[in-house]
C-alpha cells in the first residue's frame, strides 16, 4: 500500500508544469503573509504587517510570472488553472481580509463586509473558469477579464500599510468609527466593498 500511495503521490507531481510550481510559491507567499498578520496580532510590532504586504506583494510577482512562463512554455492545464484560483484566493482574498481585520476593521459590520469581499473574489475566480473557454472565442487567450482580478486587492494591502506606517490603525484608523445600533464599523472598510463589488461587476477589462 505504501508502494502504491508513493507511486501516485510521484506522479502527481510529474504532471505539474514549470508555471504551476510558481502558482505554488504564489500559494505559499499568501499562507506566510497570514502567519505574519497573525504574528503581529499577538505581538502588536507594526514590522509584521509590512512582511505581510512584502508576502503578498511576492505572491502578486509570482502569479504573473506562472501565467508568463505557462504562455512561453505554452502549457497550460485544468491543473494549473485549479491551482492558480486556489492560490489566488489565499493571498489576494483571504490575506487582505484578515489584514484588514488585524488593522482595526474587527467590528460586526466590518467582518461582514470582509466576508462579503472573499465571497466577491471566490465569485470572480469561479466564473473566470467557467467562462473562460466561451471569452476566448475558439483561440488560447482570453481576451477580457469580467470583473477587476482578484489581485487588484494588493491595493487595499498598500493602502492598510501606509496607514499602519503612518500609526492611523485601531483606534486611529482613517475615517474613524462609527456605532450603529451597538456594534462598531470603521466607513474604511466600505473599500472591501468596493472592491469586492467590482469584481463581481460585468465591467470588461482586456487581458494583456
Amino acid at each position: 500500500m505504501t508502494t502504491v500511495g508513493s507511486k501516485k503521490h510521484f506522479s502527481m507531481i510529474r504532471e505539474f508544469h514549470l508555471a504551476d510550481w510558481f502558482t505554488l510559491a504564489n500559494a505559499v507567499c499568501g499562507t506566510g503573509a497570514i502567519f505574519s498578520i497573525m504574528t503581529y496580532i499577538e505581538l502588536r510590532d507594526v514590522s509584521h504587517v509590512y512582511y505581510a504586504f512584502g508576502l503578498v506583494l511576492a505572491a502578486l510577482i509570482f502569479d504573473v510570472l506562472d501565467g508568463r512562463i505557462a504562455r512561453w512554455r505554452q502549457k497550460t492545464s485544468v491543473l494549473g488553472q485549479e491551482l492558480d484560483s486556489l492560490a489566488d484566493v489565499i493571498s489576494f482574498g483571504v490575506a487582505p481580509a484578515i489584514i484588514g481585520y488585524a488593522c482595526g476593521m474587527n467590528g460586526l459590520y466590518d467582518r461582514i463586509i470582509l466576508a462579503f469581499f472573499v465571497a466577491c473574489g471566490v465569485s470572480r475566480l469561479a466564473r473566470f473558469n467557467v467562462t473562460a473557454e466561451a471569452l476566448s472565442q475558439g483561440s488560447d487567450k482570453v481576451k477580457y477579464f469580467e470583473g477587476t482580478p482578484i489581485p487588484t486587492s494588493i491595493l487595499l494591502v498598500f493602502v492598510l500599510t501606509l496607514a499602519a506606517w503612518s500609526g492611523a490603525i485601531h483606534q486611529e484608523l482613517w475615517l474613524g468609527e462609527i456605532t450603529l445600533m451597538g456594534y462598531k464599523f470603521h466607513p474604511l472598510v466600505l473599500m472591501f466593498a468596493l472592491s469586492g463589488s467590482l469584481m463581481i461587476s460585468r465591467i470588461r477589462i482586456p487581458k494583456p
